[in-house]
């Protein structure tokens, strides 16, 4: 695995382009925010109506419509949601874009599924930081970083590679790690991860746990703690020492239904459709799939957002969190 940081970098590349940030959501404020802290000129870009808007002016930016950054700009980074970016591409980007530009992805989902097709005269990277704009910038504030996958889709003018670095230190990335990969490692990973773990398979396993405890006699709020409040614990212990390290700081008993429980809950057939998955996600099937979804208005999101909002671990983790005297 190749790693750079912040020594194998050179911020003046990217302190000597201007640089539009399109997207002021989840990844777009971390970046604009970042990059200014670090010397670079940077604007943030939006489409009409966007409702970020607001939150950029607060931050003392002046925002440009997305067509204007494209007529102006020598970087465009990408931070708009994955969904609206061809039709935003299509219709503000591409009839602006001149060679020596750089097209510049958060995340490659666009790109790597044909969605979005730059022409042979620019440049098109990607600087993807591994976790939400919260933590980049917060990171970034405290004097670190956030680890970043870094790759190059089409170096037109010879320096797509070394602006990408550059871009990464700037928003704070060298300081932990610039990992070279590609569009397809990056897109692929992030999706199938999100899905079979992180939002999906956890999720999941929560509400389904807390529901056999709950069937089992257990009352609603104890529950939530046993299937929820905890995995936050665990996780940290998890994120700083790894899955051998956790178990070193569990109980023996603890550890012991791990080992013989875990494989019970977690078989072969979770494995099958774990793979099922991966074959969706690399053969290109969810993001049809989701950008289908997308163009006829998200009723199928809307339903199944509706539904996980109104499952009763819900109203449990209300009165947990009241009583623990966190916003709910």
């Amino acid at each position: 695995m190749r790693v750079l940081y912040d020594r194998d970098a050179d911020l003046n590349l990217v302190r000597a382009k201007r640089v539009a940030v399109i997207g002021y959501g989840a990844q777009g404020h971390a970046h604009a925010l970042n990059l200014r802290d670090s010397g670079v000129d940077v604007v943030v870009a939006l489409h009409a109506g966007a409702r970020r808007r607001a939150d950029a002016e607060r931050d003392g930016f002046a925002p440009i419509s997305v067509a204007e950054a494209a007529q102006s700009c020598d970087v465009l980074m990408l931070c708009a949601p994955d969904e609206v970016l061809p039709d935003l591409y299509a219709g503000e980007i591409a009839p602006h874009l001149r060679a020596g530009q750089t097209l510049m992805f958060a995340h490659g989902f666009a790109l790597h599924f044909g969605f979005i097709q730059p022409p042979a005269s620019v440049d098109v990277s990607m600087v993807a930081p591994k976790g939400p704009g919260t933590a980049l910038r917060s990171a970034y504030e405290r004097g670190g970083g956030l680890p970043a996958i870094v790759a190059v889709a089409q170096d037109a003018s010879g320096q797509a590679e070394v602006l990408a670095y550059s871009y990464g230190a700037a928003i704070g990335c060298g300081r932990a790690g610039m990992i070279a990969s590609t569009f397809k490692i990056e897109t692929e990973g992030d999706l199938y991860g999100e899905q079979v773990v992180l939002c999906g398979g956890l999720a999941q396993i929560i509400r389904t746990a807390w529901e056999v405890q709950v069937e089992a006699g257990t009352p609603p709020e104890l529950a939530y703690f046993d299937c929820l409040h905890e995995v936050k614990l665990l996780s940290d212990l998890i994120h700083e020492r790894g899955i051998a390290g956790m178990n070193h700081a569990i109980s023996n008993t603890a550890e012991y239904g791990e080992y013989i429980t875990g494989p019970r809950i977690i078989d072969a057939h979770v494995r099958d459709a774990m793979r099922a998955v991966m074959a969706d996600v690399q053969s290109g099937k969810f993001a049809q799939e989701w950008m289908a979804e997308h163009r006829a208005g998200a009723p199928n999101l809307r339903r199944m957002r509706e539904a996980a909002a109104a499952h009763p671990i819900e109203t449990a983790g209300r009165a947990v969190r009241a009583m623990l005297g966190k916003n709910s």
